[in-house]
């Protein structure tokens, strides 16, 4: 039996409220007591000066495994995880060939389990090849691991499609993820619609692509009983909206992705494509209304929206430019710096990258209890660091965090209670 002492941590599980001083014990992969812990120990690792936290689970990652394979691979993905803090991650089901069948959900979980230092998990996809047509087979890919169903950056366009899947959904009892998005009026958007885009001569995203996508996929959801979540709200009337389906008694979970948390449209700058995502960067009062919600226990999970492009796809026009930023790496850190800002506890910025999105997955992961899985980081949440693409882990290096002064340091990765990463 293997055993692992960690003392003088500061002890934080938002599932449970803990936040005090004290100790964790792990043996055979697993939390075997957690407090006042002491006794002989295969490794000990003092722990002074640092936070000790469960293992972030991050709900919304792309990779290139398989097909693209020159962006990212589960691997190198994996490498930028732990390097984060992510001890749990969704790979989305965009990739060549699409995910959306038993053989390809079971690749990715073989896959994951060959090469990568994270614990991966298969989102699979919700129509056949993500075209809209025709319903994927997702009572058999759920059998085979799949923990959510989503159509990934492209709405549903045809309404009775989607009504058709969201209902077989709900009769298998899983969740379908949906952008919030109207792609007739979204398609040719490169960046945030209103004056700045007019005046740098670029093409709008409007915010209103999002409010009517929105409320008609909240109206199914409705209708059908299907469990939602709402992928990535960008803006303050979305929220909402998401808040009146909530009065009216849907099941519906929202994601943010930790970037629209950090900056707003005029971080685009000089034509920078490493601020080009989609949703795009919206404006100052959508940003702090997403921080609000944040703070107010409003927003399920917090994604890394982890969307690594080559190089050759970011130098480019930026209305020539792929969508898409790496995020594996600056996820915690964009969270500390609202806890520095005393916008956010600790405990309620670690909620919706711990607890919340293990709890939306059926996953153990995310809570500090004995006989539940070590997965752990140890992180100091003062320490400054500065944010340089060159330094990054991910195989893309297209941060928009790249150049900033960052707070929050992650110094210590666990994951079954064997060590994946140190600083």
């Amino acid at each position: 039996m293997s055993r692992t002492l960690i003392t003088n941590a500061r002890l934080l599980c938002p599932a449970s409220g803990l936040d005090e001083m004290g100790g964790l014990l792990v043996e055979d992969g697993k939390i075997s007591a957690i407090g006042d812990v002491s006794g002989a120990a295969d490794t000990l690792i003092d722990a002074s000066g640092l936070c000790l936290s469960p293992g972030l689970v991050d709900l919304r990652v792309k990779t290139g495994e398989p097909g693209g394979e020159q962006r990212e691979t589960l691997e190198t993905a994996s490498r930028a995880a732990v390097s984060g803090g992510v001890t749990s991650m969704v790979v989305m089901p965009d990739t060549e060939p699409v995910i959306d069948d038993v053989a390809l959900v079971q690749f990715i979980t073989n896959r994951g389990r060959e090469t990568s230092k994270t614990r991966i998990y298969p989102a699979g996809a919700l129509t056949m090849g993500l075209q809209g047509k025709a319903m994927s087979e997702i009572s058999l890919m759920q059998g085979s691991g799949a923990v959510f169903f989503t159509n990934g950056d492209w709405p549903v366009e045809d309404t009775s499609v989607l009504r058709r899947t969201m209902a077989y959904a709900a009769s298998c009892d899983v969740m379908v993820s949906s952008r919030a998005d109207t792609y007739a009026l979204s398609a040719k958007g490169v960046m945030n619609s209103g004056a700045r885009a007019a005046r740098m001569g670029l093409s709008g995203l409007p915010r209103e692509a999002e409010w009517i996508g929105l409320s008609r996929d909240l109206l199914l959801a409705e209708a059908t009983g299907c469990r939602l979540l709402v992928d990535q709200v960008s803006t303050a009337r979305s929220l909402d909206i998401i808040r009146e389906a909530r009065d009216r008694g849907v099941e519906v979970y929202v994601s943010v992705a930790a970037h629209h948390l950090f900056f707003n449209e005029t971080d685009v700058g000089d034509y920078l494509t490493y601020c080009k995502v989609n949703p795009p960067f919206r404006n100052e009062d959508d940003r702090q209304a997403l921080i609000d919600a944040l703070a107010a226990g409003e927003i399920d999970a917090i994604v890394s929206a982890h969307d690594p492009q080559p190089p050759e796809e970011k130098r480019l026009p930026f209305g020539e430019a792929a969508f898409g930023a790496a995020g594996l790496e600056t996820v915690l850190s964009a969270l500390l710096v609202l806890v520095q800002d005393e916008r956010l506890s600790l405990l309620d910025a670690l909620r919706p990258v711990t607890s919340s999105p293990a709890k939306l997955i059926g996953v153990p992961q995310g809570r500090l209890a004995a006989g539940l899985p070590a997965d752990l980081i140890l992180f100091d949440p003062d320490k400054p660091w500065h944010c340089e693409r060159e330094n990054l882990l991910s195989r893309s290096l297209n941060s928009p965090f790249d150049g900033r002064r960052m707070v929050g340091r992650v110094m210590h990765t666990i994951i079954g209670g064997e060590t994946v990463f140190q600083r």
